[in-house]
């Protein structure tokens, strides 16, 4: 058996990947934690997540638990991700992150420590079906090419703080590199006004927040008179906490590293 802190227990996700850890037959729920000014340390994360008493306190913080585990599955918020990933480091425990909002340089300084000190599966999004369709994606405008037009949608519930979301930039990324384009020169995030004619190497991305909506993602491939959309809707945030499962269990044991849900999917070679 794995044994598995979760971070950000108390929280919609947190409570969700606790679940499924307490859930999976590979996997131990060891420990769990929140800040520790949350209102919900102390509690069980069981009973504070509404699937019953699973005999484990929610602590004031990683430190408090960090040795009750082998893996930290880590869906909070991007400055917090970073500190976890110190303390990962220093105690050589492998880390699943879902965190969406790192920057590049956040990703780099995950990867340098990560290949020194820890194995690490991070993806902006782990739900297995929106995996297959970033290589869908990639394939899709690998066959198209430069004829047809890509404009990228999101969609998620209002409190969401970062925009566009990290699933969509992504996606962006996986039809660029297939285009052979920079999505960083390339994208554009937002259009108002007299903006003029869309340019041929252009990749949109655009955002909606609006009530509770877990997730949906549409990738458009728009040309001469036709245009091929690919949905993924997201019916509850139980798709990415069972991914974020999944991999915990993949990722215990591995060499030191940096991984994605392809590795842990079999999808790296699709």
């Amino acid at each position: 058996m794995t044994r598995v802190i979760v971070a950000g227990a108390a929280g919609r996700m947190g409570q969700r990947i606790s679940y499924m850890v307490h859930n999976h037959p590979g996997l131990e729920l060891a420990a769990a934690f929140e800040h520790p000014d949350n209102p919900a340390v102390g509690r069980d994360v069981g009973e504070n997540g509404g699937f019953g008493t699973a005999g484990v306190a929610i602590a004031p913080g990683l430190a408090a638990v960090i040795d009750k585990g082998e893996v930290i599955i880590d869906f909070t918020f991007h400055q917090a991700t970073m500190g976890f990933v110190q303390l990962a480091a220093q105690h050589g425990r492998a880390m699943v992150i879902g965190t969406t909002g790192l920057t590049p340089q956040d990703l780099g300084t995950i990867g340098d420590l990560a290949r020194g000190a820890f194995p690490c599966v991070q993806a902006p999004n782990m739900a297995v079906g929106v995996n297959v369709l970033f290589k869908l994606v990639e394939k899709t405008a690998a066959i198209l090419g430069d004829a047809y037009d890509v404009e990228i949608v999101e969609a998620h519930h209002r409190m969401k703080k970062d925009a566009p979301s990290g699933t969509a930039l992504k996606l962006g990324e996986m039809a660029a590199r297939a285009l052979k384009r920079d999505l960083a020169e390339v994208g554009v995030f937002e259009r108002n006004g007299m903006i003029g004619a869309r340019t041929d190497r252009e990749i949109g991305i655009q955002t909606v927040r609006a009530g509770d909506i877990v997730g949906e993602h549409t990738v458009y491939f728009a040309g001469a008179g036709e245009r091929i959309e690919i949905t993924h809707r997201a019916h509850s945030r139980d798709n990415f906490a069972r991914g974020a499962a999944l991999a915990a269990a993949w990722v215990a044991g591995k060499p030191n590293g940096m991984y994605t849900m392809f590795d842990v999917l079999g999808l790296t070679d699709f």
